[in-house]
C-alpha cells in the first residue's frame, strides 16, 4: 500500500476523510432536528470550569511574568543610581568603602529577589499549566467520539429498520428478478440477501460497539481527572502567592536595612561637611578667647579691649565730673556719682554701655555670663580694677535687671563675644 507521508497511508488517509465526513454529515443532522444527540450535563459543567481554571492561570502566569519584567526594570534603575553614587562619591568623602559595599549588597539582593521568585512561583504556575494542552486535547478526542459514537448508533438503528423491512420482502418476493428466475433460483437469491443484509448489521454492530467503547474510556477517564483538576487550583494559589508574599517581606526588610545604613551615611556625611566648614570658617573669624588663671579650661581672651571701650575710657579721663573708673586702664561711675549713660533707677550701678552678642558662649565657670546670640548685655565697671582680666568684661543680661532689678545674676564674658551697640 503506497504510502502518503511518514506513517501515513493511503488507506488510513481515505478512513480519516471518511470520518470526517461522517462526523461532519452527523452534526448537521443534530442541528437540523434529525438525529438526536448524546448529552452529559455534568460534564459539560466539568469542561466549563476546566476552561475557566485555565483561563485564570494563564492569566496569573502572565501577570507574573509581567511583574519579574518590573523587578528586572527596578534592578537595573537601582544599579544605575548605584552606579551614579559611587561615580560622585569623592574618595575623601566619609564612608566611601560602605557606599561600594552597599551598591553590591544592593545589586545582590535584587538578583536574589528575582531569581527566588522565578524559581519558587512563577516555575509553580508554568508547571500546573503545562498540563491542561493535554487535557484540553483529549476533552476535544472525546467529543469527537461521542459523534462518532452517535453515528454508528444512528446508523446500526437504521439498518435494524432496513433488516425488518427486508426480512418482510423475502417473506413475500414481489421483486421481478425474483418472479422471473427459476423456483430453484429464488430461494439462492433470498439466501444471498439475507446473507448481504447480515454482513452489514454485523459490521455496523461491531462499529458501533467500538465506538461506544472508545467514547467511554476516554469519558471515564476525564470524569475522574477533571474534578481533581478544578480542586488543585486553590494549592497552587495559595502556594504561588505564599512564596511571592514571603519573598517579598524579606527583600523589604533587608532592603529596608540598606537604605538605613545608606541614610546613616550621607548623615554622617553632611555632618563632615558642616564640620570642615566650621573649620574654615574658624580660620577667617575670631576664636572665643578664654581666660587666664583657673579654671584651666577657661580660654585666654584677647590681650587688648575693643576700640569702642579704649575710646570710652579715654573720655572718662577727660571728664571732671567722673571719678576714675574700677576697670584697669577706664573710668566708671559710682553711686557717689553721676551714672553713665543712664540715670539712677534706670540703669544699674556701675553701668558703663550697652553691648549685644554676636556669638553664642557657653560658661564655664559660675562667675561667667552665658551668652545667647541676640542678647543685650549691660556692661558694668568692676568693683576691684584688679579683678578684671584683659579681654573680659563684667555685666548682666537686660532683660533680667528690666524683670527682676537684681543686680545678683551679673557675670564675667569674653569682650570679642560682643559688639557695642
Amino acid at each position: 500500500m503506497a504510502e502518503i507521508g511518514k506513517g501515513v497511508t493511503a488507506g488510513k488517509l481515505a478512513s480519516n476523510v471518511q470520518k470526517r465526513l461522517s462526523r461532519a454529515q452527523e452534526k448537521v443532522m443534530q442541528k437540523l432536528g434529525k438525529a438526536d444527540e448524546t448529552r452529559d450535563a455534568a460534564f459539560e459543567e466539568m469542561v466549563a470550569n476546566f476552561n475557566k481554571q485555565m483561563a485564570e492561570g494563564t492569566k496569573l502566569q502572565k501577570d507574573l511574568k509581567a511583574y519579574m519584567v518590573a523587578v528586572k526594570t527596578m534592578h537595573e534603575a537601582s544599579r544605575r543610581l548605584q552606579d551614579c553614587l559611587a561615580d560622585m562619591y569623592e574618595p575623601d568623602w566619609f564612608g566611601k568603602e560602605e557606599t561600594d559595599a552597599l551598591a553590591e549588597d544592593t545589586d545582590t539582593l535584587w538578583l536574589e529577589y528575582h531569581q527566588n521568585i522565578t524559581d519558587q512561583s512563577l516555575l509553580c504556575v508554568d508547571t500546573y499549566l503545562a498540563q491542561f494542552p493535554e487535557i484540553k486535547a483529549r476533552i476535544a478526542k472525546r467529543d469527537r467520539k461521542m459523534v462518532d459514537f452517535d453515528s454508528a448508533r444512528h446508523h446500526f438503528a437504521s439498518l435494524q429498520k432496513s433488516k425488518k423491512k427486508d426480512d418482510a420482502k423475502i417473506a413475500k418476493p414481489a421483486a421481478l428478478l425474483e418472479m422471473a428466475a427459476p423456483s430453484w433460483a429464488q430461494g439462492l437469491i433470498s439466501a444471498h440477501q439475507v446473507a448481504q443484509t447480515n454482513l452489514s448489521f454485523n459490521q455496523a454492530e461491531e462499529e458501533l460497539g467500538r465506538a461506544q467503547k472508545i467514547f467511554e474510556e476516554l469519558n471515564v477517564e476525564l470524569q475522574d481527572e477533571l474534578p481533581t483538576l478544578w480542586d488543585s487550583r486553590v494549592g497552587i494559589y495559595v502556594n504561588a502567592f505564599q512564596k511571592l508574599a514571603s519573598h517579598q517581606e524579606k527583600f523589604h526588610r533587608e532592603m529596608g536595612k540598606l537604605t538605613e545604613n545608606l541614610h546613616d551615611i550621607m548623615t554622617k556625611l553632611e555632618e563632615q561637611r558642616e564640620l570642615n566648614e566650621g573649620a574654615n570658617h574658624s580660620d577667617s573669624a575670631t576664636v572665643a578667647p578664654k581666660k587666664p588663671g583657673p579654671p584651666p579650661s577657661r580660654p585666654p581672651p584677647r590681650l587688648t579691649p575693643s576700640p569702642d571701650l579704649r575710646q570710652h575710657c579715654a573720655d572718662e579721663d577727660d571728664d571732671e565730673d567722673l571719678v576714675p573708673a574700677t576697670t584697669k586702664g577706664s573710668t566708671s561711675p559710682t553711686q557717689q556719682g553721676t551714672v553713665a549713660n543712664g540715670s539712677d533707677g534706670e540703669l544699674p550701678p556701675g553701668f558703663l554701655y550697652k553691648v549685644k552678642a554676636v556669638h553664642e558662649y557657653t560658661a564655664t565657670d559660675g562667675d561667667e555670663l552665658e551668652l545667647k546670640v541676640g542678647d543685650i548685655v549691660l556692661v558694668l565697671a568692676f568693683d576691684n580694677p584688679d579683678e578684671q582680666d584683659d579681654g573680659w568684661l563684667l555685666g548682666l543680661k537686660e532683660s533680667n535687671w528690666l524683670q527682676k532689678k537684681d543686680i545678683s545674676t551679673k557675670g564675667v564674658f569674653p569682650e570679642n563675644f560682643t559688639q557695642k551697640v
